[in-house]
């Protein structure tokens, strides 16, 4: 059973998400929260697998609330949620600690194909971002590239790293088992690996270190 936490200033939002939700065998939304703070002691307490968070709202926003949850004892991932297709609030999402930014206007099926995926330990973002993330994280400047990292690269193993170059090339798990002749339970295993050795959250920010610190350049 995925269960979901529901933060959201608006009630009618959150209960439209939760009939959504509800409808898929195997989803359970166990709270709501009206505000940021709530949310954060919801995530807490209940739990959570999966928080779908709003940006904008009183008391305190998502992107503070995102903070704290990631910088907690939280093991739930957090999927924002917002009306709002700006890049300030994307790239803010990710560096808070958000595994995946999806928009309000998305279809159901894309909100429940959303929060499957952050419950399997992957990351998501809405297709139509998916090229500002790359724009802004994966090709640096000259003046803004940061050198590669030998001494948490050296903690990878050749398959591992084999793997991490994959991920920054937006390879499913599928995919890189075929290239790798490999099974999807090992590869699975080897994305865990580097997460844990990278002290990395998910996929998305593990493509984001591996542009960042040159391990893979743009169009290589």
């Amino acid at each position: 059973m995925t269960r979901i936490l529901l933060v959201d200033d608006q009630a009618l939002v959150r209960a439209g998400f939760r009939t959504i939700l509800e409808s898929e065998p195997g989803f359970q939304v166990v709270g709501e929260a009206a505000d940021g703070q709530e949310g954060v002691r919801l995530a807490s307490e209940l739990r959570p697998d999966v928080i779908c968070m709003d940006v904008q709202m009183p008391v305190l926003d998502g992107l503070a609330a995102t903070r704290q949850i990631c910088a907690g004892d939280s093991t739930g991932s957090v999927l924002m949620l917002t009306t709002f297709d700006r890049d300030d609030f994307l790239f803010e999402s990710l560096q808070a600690g958000a595994s995946g930014f999806l928009l309000k206007t998305a279809e159901p099926e894309q909100l429940i194909d959303a929060v499957h995926a952050l419950a399997r330990g992957d990351a998501l973002l809405a297709p139509s971002v998916t090229r500002r993330v790359l724009e802004r994280f994966a090709v640096p400047t000259r003046q803004e590239q940061v050198p590669p990292s030998p001494e948490a690269l050296d903690e990878l193993t050749e398959r591992e790293r084999e793997t991490l170059l994959h991920l920054a090339q937006g390879l499913s798990n599928a995919e890189i088992a075929a290239k790798m002749y490999v099974g999807e339970a090992t590869v699975k295993t080897y994305v865990s690996s580097i997460l844990s050795k990278l002290a990395i959250r998910d996929r998305i920010h593990a493509v984001i270190w591996a542009y960042e610190h040159g391990v893979v350049r743009p169009g290589g």
